[in-house]
């Protein structure tokens, strides 16, 4: 799952067909039009050097038509908008120097998760009588992130883990056990050296130990669980942690984080049934295409009424997801136009697209789309498919009887979603899920595969005013915005974000002659060139959070101290967090 991408470029057809996107005013004539985008385009690389001074920009004397970009679900305008002229969308993308397909700079570092010698083997490190079982929550990707910080937990606390329950009963509805969605024979054995795990809880006399249940809360250091949890599990011996995500602190020393590498990027290896559709299915794409690019799309109206975002639906949308959000007392929305502005919303489909053409995607790339029920249906899916006819999901790729066995598990087809989108050759999601977070860090990983994070604050008043720009103008701010987004080495500082995405700890420069370190890392933000890469050379790559340093707070987030553990006589549900646990797993899987 990890192979070096080859380089390429979108191949450019022309296509005699027109798409039309919105736009306020009228065209100017076309020699008034030219010579002021030249304008423009000069000033802006005086100013800020976009991508395209790099590599250029291609137009098309054959361009497609999009209908105006605002539409209601019976494909009519939205209610309270107004009718707009639309500036033409190229059907060719970019040629030139950039790789769309991946990083110059890539083969410059690799993966690496070893643990130093300071490491003691398991055997050495497991206390007898020390026995860790958590259950985790959410969907399948939430719940990915509770099962890696479980082991680390559990070597934390030298106790033996139990493999971990998955949550049955969230929003997602799925019956699947850790055997039926992962490996768990491979799991047990790749992490014996780490950390010991046993299938079924411990017995005492042919009888089950009896779990002491408690709670730690988010972002819970090595300092919380020793002081918190270890004193319980020296009493108790077995210890049940429910509703385990995201309850171990981003900052762990090198080794611990290294551990986490080796758990998320080696030891959770899907099931053989699950894996092989996954490979037949990327395999079809190849047959298809060269390259392609995967597309982890949420639309779904719950998830769309849980974010509180506002799309320009007029009243038929204030009235279909005001409806949802009722099911719900504890959600309310009082801007729902604050979120967009702020980038915490999902980008659209049409906004997809149109960001991708404008990085230089031709319509001739085939896309990949993992999604769930899209709000609206086709007319929503209808301008990304003209900008991207070849559209394809795991449906459209695969046979009633090979998709048959994983229809009723949500976790499994995600599961398959996964692997393709692991594997395409450029990754984009229109959100910041739990599933685009782990993908952007694995795919860092496994060689800096080219994977997009579109910069929604910085995107969303450029599509609002689109409709006053030029083409040449919108794709030159677009690649601009974008530039430091694209999934290339050292664009997030180590330390910054969920380590799931940026596994800063885990990502190694490649040594040069007569020298055994590794790089310095750095904001990729500014132009970067090789040789400036090899001058930092001699330098320490990313910060080691000692214990020490890692532990200033009990947690986190929570300099307070207080947490939510609680008794053995606690039901599992009996402590609610301050959000509501349905809705957050809604809005992060």
């Amino acid at each position: 799952m990890g192979h070096p991408r080859r380089r390429g470029h979108p191949h450019a057809h022309h296509h005699h067909h027109h798409v039309r996107c919105p736009r306020r005013i009228a065209l100017p004539a076309a020699a008034l039009l030219l010579f002021l985008a030249v304008s423009l385009l000069s000033v802006s690389i005086l100013s800020a050097p976009p991508l395209e001074d790099r590599h250029g920009l291609t137009s098309s004397s054959s361009r497609r038509s999009l209908r105006p970009r605002e539409r209601n679900n019976s494909g009519g305008e939205l209610e309270g908008t107004e009718s707009v002229e639309a500036f033409t969308v190229p059907a060719n993308g970019l040629i030139g120097r950039y790789d769309l397909w991946r990083s110059e700079l890539a083969s410059n570092f690799y993966g690496c998760s070893i643990s130093s010698s300071k490491f003691l083997d398991s055997n050495m490190s497991t206390q007898p009588d020390r026995y860790l079982i958590i259950v985790t929550s959410g969907g399948l990707n939430q719940q990915r992130t509770g099962i890696v910080d479980a082991v680390v937990a559990a070597r934390i606390l030298n106790a033996t883990l139990v493999v971990p329950k998955l949550d049955q009963t969230s929003f997602w509805k799925d019956s699947s056990n850790f055997s039926e969605i992962f490996d768990i024979d491979w799991f047990i054995s790749s992490l014996s050296k780490d950390v010991k795990i046993i299938k079924e809880p411990p017995d005492k006399g042919g009888k089950a130990m009896r779990p002491y249940k408690m709670r730690v809360p988010r972002k819970c250091t090595p300092r919380c669980y020793l002081n918190r949890v270890l004193p319980a599990m020296m009493k108790k011996h077995v210890i049940r942690m429910t509703k385990y995500d995201y309850r171990l602190s981003n900052k762990l020393d090198t080794d611990l984080q290294k551990l986490r590498c080796r758990v998320n990027y080696h030891a959770l290896r899907f099931t053989d049934p699950i894996q092989e559709l996954g490979n037949k299915l990327t395999q079809r794409m190849r047959e298809k295409s060269r390259y392609f690019i995967a597309l982890h799309l949420r639309f779904e109206p719950d998830m769309l009424a849980f974010s509180g975002c506002y799309y320009g639906g007029g009243e038929k949308e204030r009235r279909e997801l005001g409806a949802i959000r009722k099911r719900w007392k504890t959600l309310h929305i009082h801007d729902p136009d604050k979120g967009r502005r702020q980038g915490r919303c999902p980008l659209t489909p049409e906004e997809v697209g149109l960001m991708l053409r404008a990085l230089g995607y031709s319509s001739d790339v085939h896309i990949y789309v993992a999604s769930g029920d899209i709000y609206g249906g086709e007319d929503t899916l209808a301008p990304l498919k003209a900008l991207f006819p070849n559209f394809h999901t795991k449906e459209t790729l695969s046979s009633n009887e090979e998709l048959a066995p994983f229809l009723k598990f949500s976790s499994r087809m995600a599961a398959i979603d996964f692997i393709v989108c692991d594997e395409s050759d450029a990754f984009v999601a229109n959100n910041n899920g739990n599933m685009a977070k782990i993908l952007a860090g694995r795919r860092r990983y496994f060689g800096h595969k080219r994977t997009i994070r579109p910069n929604a604050k910085q995107l969303y008043p450029l599509f609002m005013k689109r409709g006053n720009l030029s083409w040449d103008e919108f794709s030159s701010q677009v690649r601009m915005i974008q530039n430091g987004y694209m999934g290339d080495p050292m664009e997030i500082m180590p330390g910054k974000g969920e380590f799931h995405a940026n596994p800063a700890a885990c990502i190694c420069g490649m040594p040069q002659r007569n020298s055994g370190v590794i790089p310095s890392s750095r904001s990729n933000r500014e132009p970067v060139n090789i040789t400036e890469i090899r001058k930092t050379i001699i330098q320490q790559p990313y910060p080691v959070y000692t214990d020490e340093e890692a532990d200033v707070s009990d947690t986190e987030d929570d300099p307070t101290g207080r947490g939510d553990a609680t008794d053995a006589e606690a039901d599992d549900d009996s402590v609610v967090r301050r959000e509501d646990p349905e809705l957050e797993e809604i809005l992060s899987d």
